[in-house]
Formats: structure tokens, C-alpha cells, sequence
């Protein structure tokens, strides 16, 4: 079958489309014909060794976390019923005792394993590519919501308001009746922010972007999400009012953002970090996709995907993240 690997650390040009063993289904496992491909940033750090402390990977591998797809055969032990549901799951490694083992096959290929508790049916009249675009995204959306406490009439700062995380977080802020700033880069982004529902935008490419969100908010915002970290992040800190909330996910900018504590602890903010951060009522990944899936359905939030492209241009959709060219979700079709 046909998968993209990488045999090497580098730039996207390291994404290759290769012939590999297609993968076997152990026990409580299944086969997903893959009919798409979900793509995060940090699946772009993965490949160029940028993320090895905290997510230690070695070449040669086939990069990827989620997919969507029909069940096409299950593993020993699985329970049969899988068999043509469409689905979308997290990937994970053939459980084989042969050379197969050696490269791990997952989300960009033709075929990917899941395991059975990590399956979730599509819903019954749901987009399978909306279903995709919010399997991971979604999840991290619910736990930043948890983390950030949206109350109503709060200023809610949202960095990276365009992202596949982002852009959800914008919606959720204004479902609980927060007034949100979309931060972004580019009047096309700060047009989507403002679309799913930014009060106020502002464009941290620019100059006086801080004073701006100052003078909107009159004491600095009460709630801020941090997608961008780096300096962008860093930044943002600053902005958050005595008391408030910091909640910081991303790496958009190459690193975190730096949080003094001291600072924090003085102007009693909260200062949350991407390993600080719980499911909402101790719920695994799972429930937070059904969750989201159902939110989708019933019309509250909706993903937006501003790239999809086929397998072999994979490079293609890497270098599109990296250059903060994609308003929203990026997927991959074999």
C-alpha cells in the first residue's frame, strides 16, 4: 500500500510517498480504509526532530494521529460489528512480530490500524471530513474550554483564532456568552474570526497589536488562549487582567510561550500550560470526540478546512502549516 514516510529529520521535501507492508489488525484492533488524513501543527515538528523532547520518535516512520475511513477487517477478539461502519480514530502501531514492526504505519496511508477503544462512528448525517477535522482538534478545544472557564460577558483573547483548535474555541467562548478578540495574521483570518464569532480582531503581525487589545478591553483580557506561543504568547501574558486566566496550548510560533511566575502569582493569574491541562470531568478522548461530534450535529460549532490535498502532497500541506497560509484545518486524501 501506498504511505507517506519519512526516513529522515528535515523540511517537508523529507515526506515521501513509499510502497509499505499494509498493516495487520491484532487483538482489539481494526482496519480502516482510509478516506482521509488529519493533519496538526504538531505533526509538522514531529517531522523536522523539533519535538523529540516530548515526543521522542525515530526515522524511519509514517507520520499521522487520526483518520477517518470504513472498517475493512478486525482484528482477534474485536467485536465484528466495526465491520463498514464509517468511523474516524486515533492510529496506532500493527501488532506483529515480523519486519512490519519496525515501521510504524500510521495516519498517512492508505490503510491504518486502530484500536477498538479508540474508534468512534461517524454520525448519522455528519460530513466524514467535518468529522475528521474536529477528532483531535475538537477534543483540545473541550479541555482548553474547561481549563479557560468562559463566563458570560468575560473578554476572552483567543491566539491563533483561525487554527484548527482556535477557530473551535472562538465558537465554544461565544456559546457560553464571552465577548471574544480573534488574534491572527492577515485580514483573510481576522475575516474567518470575525465569521465564527470574534467581536473583535486584531492582527499580530502588526504593530500595536497589545495596545490595541488593551484599549478594547479597557483592563486586559479576562481570559486568554494561547494557540501562537513563542514570543506571539508571551506577549499575550502580559494582556491578561489581575485574576484571569492564562491557558496556553500551542507551539504555532516554535516554542511556548514564557510565563513569569512570579509575575502570576503577584496579579493572582492562573497560568496554565499544554501539561497542565485535564479533560473535562475526567472523560478520555474518546467521549471528548463524541461530545464534539454531537455539538457539530446540533448545529453549535463547526470546523472549518481550508486545505484538503491528496497523499503525495503531503510535503505540500506541511509547508502550507508552517508558512500560516491555511485558515483552518489542513487534511490529507489518499
Amino acid at each position: 500500500m501506498r504511505a507517506v514516510r519519512v526516513d529522515e529529520f528535515g523540511g517537508p521535501e523529507v515526506l515521501v510517498v513509499r510502497e509499505v507492508p499494509a498493516p495487520v489488525p491484532g487483538p482489539g484492533q481494526v482496519l480502516v480504509e482510509v478516506s482521509g488524513v488529519n493533519i496538526i501543527y504538531l505533526d509538522t515538528l514531529i517531522r523536522s526532530g523539533l519535538a523529540e523532547d516530548h515526543f521522542p520518535v525515530t526515522p524511519p516512520y509514517v507520520p499521522g494521529g487520526g483518520v477517518s475511513g470504513r472498517v475493512v477487517e478486525v482484528g482477534p477478539g474485536t467485536d465484528p460489528a466495526w465491520l463498514g461502519a464509517q468511523v474516524v480514530g486515533e492510529t496506532g502501531e500493527p501488532d506483529t512480530a515480523d519486519d512490519r514492526a519496525r515501521l510504524p504505519v500510521d495516519g498517512y496511508a492508505e490503510r491504518a490500524v486502530v484500536h477498538e477503544d479508540a474508534l468512534v462512528r461517524v454520525p448519522e448525517g455528519m460530513n466524514t471530513a467535518d468529522a475528521l477535522a474536529l477528532m483531535i482538534d475538537g477534543a483540545t478545544a473541550l479541555t482548553l474550554e474547561r481549563a479557560a472557564r468562559f463566563t458570560p460577558d468575560s473578554w476572552v483573547l483567543v491566539l491563533a483564532a483561525t487554527g484548527g483548535a482556535g477557530s473551535l474555541v472562538v465558537q465554544l467562548a461565544r456559546l457560553a456568552g464571552a465577548r471574544v478578540i480573534g488574534a491572527a495574521r492577515g485580514p483573510e483570518k481576522l475575516a474567518l474570526a470575525r465569521e465564527l464569532g470574534a467581536e473583535e480582531t486584531v492582527d499580530y503581525s502588526e504593530p500595536g497589536w497589545t495596545k490595541r487589545v488593551t484599549e478594547i478591553t479597557g483592563k486586559g483580557a479576562d481570559v486568554v488562549v494561547d494557540g501562537a506561543g513563542g514570543a506571539l504568547g508571551t506577549a499575550a501574558f502580559a494582556l491578561t487582567a489581575d485574576g484571569g486566566r492564562f491557558v496556553s496550548y500551542g507551539t504555532a510560533s516554535g516554542e511556548f510561550a514564557e510565563v513569569d511566575e512570579a509575575e502570576a502569582e503577584r496579579r493572582g493569574i492562573t497560568a496554565l500550560g499544554l501539561f497542565d491541562l485535564d479533560p473535562p470531568d475526567g472523560a478520555g478522548h474518546r467521549d471528548l470526540v463524541r461530545l464534539i461530534l454531537e455539538e457539530a450535529r446540533a448545529g453549535h460549532v463547526r470546523p472549518h478546512v481550508g486545505l484538503t490535498l491528496p497523499l503525495e502532497r503531503a510535503a505540500e500541506a506541511h509547508a502550507a502549516l508552517e508558512g500560516r497560509r491555511v485558515l483552518g484545518k489542513v487534511l490529507l486524501v489518499p
